[in-house]
């Protein structure tokens, strides 16, 4: 068996990037989600299936393309992320990275405003 504390020492060294990227591979390999489980409400009688599909509450924020201006987007994604200057440019170099996930529409939106004024292409999930 695997020294824990080694391993904890180890993951402890990782970038969010790289911590990000090693949730998808062992979400990929272990065929599970790392997203929070949403409650289930349990309904009797099958009234569930008979409800039409609620509107999406929560968005991603995912960078398509830094465009043009890669300094600009790189200080906005610092600006709605706790990220520092080599994650955030990281983040903008890389097409198809989530900038914010789980957020509200409101705060989707503003984020995308602010990310395709800096010369962004970005997409909504």
């Amino acid at each position: 068996m695997a020294d824990l504390q080694q391993l904890v020492d180890a993951l402890s060294e990782l970038s969010v990037l790289e911590a990000a990227e090693l949730v998808k591979m062992l979400e990929e390999k272990w065929g599970v989600s790392a997203a929070a489980p949403v409650a289930a409400v349990a309904v009797a009688g099958g009234v569930a299936a008979a409800e039409p599909e609620e509107e999406k509450t929560e968005f991603d924020v995912i960078i398509k393309d830094h465009g043009p201006k890669k300094i600009d987007v790189i200080k906005a994604i610092r600006q709605l992320t706790s990220l520092g200057l080599k994650d955030a440019k990281a983040l903008a170099e890389t097409p198809g990275g989530k900038v914010l996930e789980g957020v509200g529409k409101e705060a989707a939106n503003d984020a995308k405003a602010k990310l395709e004024a800096a010369g962004a292409t970005v997409e909504l999930a």
